[in-house]
């Protein structure tokens, strides 16, 4: 047992990308992970969706990993662990629909188990092994899912029941997108996207954009900021005057939004220095002081 200062470095990076039927999961799944390793040859793809990744060849070369029916969370596992063990770094599973609801997956074998209840029991570590294993991999990865439009039934002013298009859920098992470092949901067929679930603070309450290789390499920026990061704060720190930290300011120009209050802080106690140093040199009330 070790006592240790956290940091992100060495942390693999769980993305999820969820979109209806040609928003472009694929593809947008291919260019991340291009942004974060810059070698199409260490990437994989596991693909369910009756060989799409296929229809990007032309990208580059990625290896594919075809699975058909039955999508059992063991098949998944097994894939994941060959691309573990061919050196690959970033794995794309594409899509973890089928894995819960496909033929042979989650709610299939519930269903043949009698679909009773007390069937969870037998399925659910299953389905928590492939969780896991995306979980704990030693690549980094990347899941698609399929998104379905969620319906409500309401009453009109009339008192009449209308069914109401309620937003758009995932298709796989509840809970999945908490796992997840980001996850981007894909709102329309040019294929836009917005982050659902932000650990990395770059995404989250900003406009729509398309994803592309610099999203990746963005992200993985982050990821390996960690030690980095604590290091240009103590040089943040150690500066003495405005032009020293303006250096560092257009140095550190990739992690100014995470260093942005870092910045404005060290700037205040330059200044506040510097007024207690040299009072003559600093204005009152808009006008500067002369003695």
């Amino acid at each position: 047992m070790q006592l240790k200062q956290s940091e992100r470095k060495q942390v693999k990076l769980r993305l999820g990308i969820s979109g209806a039927s040609g928003f472009g999961k694929t593809k947008s799944a291919l260019l991340l992970a291009y942004g974060m390793t810059n070698d199409w040859s260490k990437i994989a793809v596991i693909d369910t969706e009756n060989s799409s990744a296929s229809l990007y060849s032309d990208l580059g070369n990625f290896y594919v990993i075809d699975i058909s029916a039955p999508y059992t969370p063991e098949r998944y596992i097994e894939a994941i662990t060959l691309c573990e063990n061919s050196n690959i770094s970033v794995v794309i599973v594409d899509s973890i629909t089928h894995e819960w609801n496909g033929s042979g997956g989650c709610l299939d074998i519930h269903e043949k188990l009698g679909g009773r209840f007390q069937d969870w029991a037998i399925v659910t570590p299953r389905h928590q092994a492939f969780i896991d294993k995306i979980l704990q991999s030693s690549c980094h990865v990347i899941t698609t899912a399929r998104r379905k439009i969620e319906y409500d039934i309401d009453k009109d002013a009339n008192g009449r029941l209308k069914v109401q298009k309620f937003g758009t859920k995932e298709i796989t098992r509840e809970g999945f997108e908490y796992e997840l470092t980001v996850n981007f949901e894909l709102i329309n067929d040019n294929h836009l996207a917005r982050a659902s679930k932000d650990r990395t603070g770059l995404f989250m309450n900003k406009p729509e954009f398309v994803i592309n290789s610099a999203t990746g390499k963005r992200i993985l920026e982050w990821c390996n900021s960690g030690t980095n990061l604590q290091d240009a704060r103590e040089k943040i720190k150690a500066t003495k005057t405005v032009e020293e930290l303006k250096v560092l300011y257009n140095q550190y120009s990739n992690w100014r939004e995470l260093l942005e209050y870092d910045f404005k802080l060290q700037k205040d106690t330059i200044n506040s220095k510097e007024l207690l140093l040299n009072p003559k040199s600093f204005s009152t009330n808009g006008h500067t002081t002369h003695h």
